[in-house]
């Protein structure tokens, strides 16, 4: 893949794996340009993290361009025609509203050949319209549009959930301080997940495949666990018994109801109910091309502090 531009939109918790992993397969292809696009006062901020993104983007040979998503999608169309793939690292900050269907929208517009767009996460098609999360219509909105057409060819990643949200306290899953496992849905209710890092390293790996893969949806995975296995795996690690429960599909119902707006309570309702969030790890593209990736007990091992029982 020659003479190859490529803007990646973003540069946080996804967008910096992407780029790293982007920058280090370009250098065995010849004449590919990484640019990633950020908020000028991203470039010029002085906050630690930021400035660290920026100094080691620039080590990595990486373009800064100044723009703003949330400008008009006329600017947006200037901005993209000069490139030959984009990959949308943006996330859901945005919100709903539309952001993900504008950016579509300019991308077809600007005659791009080539979008990975913000599809990193679980299977949409499955769960369907009109569920808790409402964000999810608009992702089908945006793979309605790109189907519609055949100038610009579109690559759909699936990942899962980041590893590291099954540990974090807001999810609701592992309580280290209570020692209990909550199984959202069932103790047998499995789901996928994947490191940000392996992600990064995967859509590096899935963008320089030959011959290219086109308007398709690849399913990666760090691993796919049921909560009845996430318990096995943080007792085995941390050498202590932990209780196992379950916040059934009522309860998770009834606190969505109860909150309606609620971010969380959104995902744990979709997670609970168990559709379209997991997928066989044999059949994904780094298990059938031998690729390496990290556990959730890998992660957890790294990551946690067992004689803390906290997050590193």
């Amino acid at each position: 893949m020659e003479n190859t531009s490529i803007l990646v939109l973003g540069a946080g918790e996804l967008g910096m794996p992407v780029i790293r992993n982007l920058a280090k397969k370009s250098k065995h292809s010849t004449n590919t340009k990484i640019t990633v696009l950020l908020r000028q006062s991203t470039i010029n901020s002085t906050d630690i993290e930021k400035k660290r993104n920026i100094d080691e983007l620039k080590v990595l040979g990486v373009e800064l361009l100044a723009g703003d998503l949330t400008s008009a999608s006329s600017e947006l169309i200037q901005i993209f025609k000069e490139f030959d793939a984009i990959v949308s690292c943006t996330g859901y900050g945005s919100g709903a509203g539309g952001f993900q269907l504008k950016l579509a929208r300019a991308v077809l517009d600007a005659g791009v050949k080539r979008y990975f767009p913000w599809q990193f996460g679980v299977d949409f098609e499955i769960i369907g319209r009109g569920s808790a999360q409402d964000l999810f219509d608009e992702q089908l909105d945006v793979r309605e549009l790109l189907r519609s057409q055949n100038a610009t060819k579109w690559v759909i990643i699936s990942t899962g959930l980041f590893t590291s949200y099954l540990f974090q306290p807001f999810f609701g899953v592992v309580d280290f301080d209570k020692k209990v496992v909550n199984a959202l849905g069932s103790l047998n209710t499995a789901v996928t997940v994947t490191t940000p890092d392996d992600i990064g390293m995967l859509t590096a790996e899935i963008f320089f495949e030959e011959p290219a893969i086109e308007n398709s949806i690849v399913y990666i995975a760090g691993d796919t666990i049921t909560y009845k296995q996430l318990g096995d795996v943080v007792e085995s690690l941390s050498g202590q018994k932990f209780e196992r429960s379950v916040s059934d599909l009522k309860e998770l119902g009834n606190d969505l109801k109860n909150d309606p707006t609620n971010f969380v309570y959104k995902y744990r309702s979709i997670f609970g109910d168990g559709r379209g969030v997991s997928w066989d790890f044999n059949t994904t593209f780094n298990s059938q091309r031998g690729i390496k990736t990290t556990s959730a007990r890998e992660w957890a091992e790294k990551n946690i502090d067992w004689s803390l029982n906290k997050n590193i």
